[in-house]
């Protein structure tokens, strides 16, 4: 099983799938971009057998880059996890305060964002493409667990995994003007006067949105691995017909 792990210790796990030609469909991990669903049932088999959990501890969302977040518990087990059409439907992040609950998020350039808090319990994953970065859903889950939740931010450790790197991020001036207008991404973005192109690092504007809700700067990660450069990512700017990798948390008890 290929993958990443970003945190292993007595009370969480958490990590990311990478690419691999040695495996099915080159490890691929999502349901909804695959040639054979039966493919990508066995490797997140290998990768729950990996993490010593069944399919049934999966939970996986249909993403719509959308800003929408829900809460799961137990009752939630296993959807999305043999098909997709049992997935939580348009949403883009979860989290939980319960154990044993893997929760799944799925990128080929976009950002993954896994969470924990130690003294809580509680753990979530985000999918931020450029389209959930403007829309702020890391922002206004992190607002919705202070306020809702009565979460202490400044115990959250995050994790911002592998996605495109500014470099790679190209756009037209209508994208970089729903950064701009964000009001705190500019340090996050420049011109390329040969192509008349903006490049936009979306981890670190990510990152922005958690330090603005009130996360410490020195409890946030980037993995700076770009999907685009790097062998072992997925990206779809690069292939249109391409696999997903699964950013994954999970409580162990």
């Amino acid at each position: 099983m290929s993958m990443k792990l970003y945190v292993n210790n007595q009370n969480f796990i958490a990590g990311m799938t990478l690419k691999n030609g040695a495996e099915l469909e080159n490890n691929n991990m999502a349901l909804h971009v695959c040639e054979n669903s039966n493919h990508v049932v066995e490797n997140r088999k290998l990768l729950a057998a990996f993490l010593k959990c069944g399919l049934d501890a999966f939970i996986c969302a249909n993403q719509t880059h959308s800003a929408n977040f829900q809460r799961v518990t137990a009752a939630d087990s296993g959807r999305g996890a043999k098909q997709q059409d049992t997935a939580i439907a348009n949403t883009d992040a979860l989290y939980t305060y319960e154990p044993h609950l893997l929760l799944c998020s799925f990128s080929a350039d976009c950002v993954p964002v896994i969470f924990y808090n130690e003294f809580e319990g509680l753990i979530g994953v985000i999918h931020s493409g450029w389209q959930g970065t403007v829309k702020e859903i890391t922002l206004k889950l992190f607002e919705h667990l202070k306020h809702t939740e009565h979460c202490q931010l400044n115990n959250l450790h995050v994790q911002i995994g592998a996605a495109l790197s500014q470099e790679k991020f190209e756009v037209d001036e209508d994208v970089y003007m729903k950064f701009k207008q964000l009001g705190y991404a500019d340090d996050f973005m420049y011109y390329n006067e040969q192509t008349n192109k903006y490049h936009i690092d979306n981890q670190q504007t990510v990152k922005k949105q958690c330090e603005l809700a009130g996360i410490p700067p020195e409890q946030i990660t980037i993995d700076r691995t770009c999907t685009y450069l790097h062998p072992n990512g997925f990206s779809y700017r690069q292939d249109k017909q391409t696999g997903r990798h699964l950013s994954f948390i999970m409580r162990k008890k």
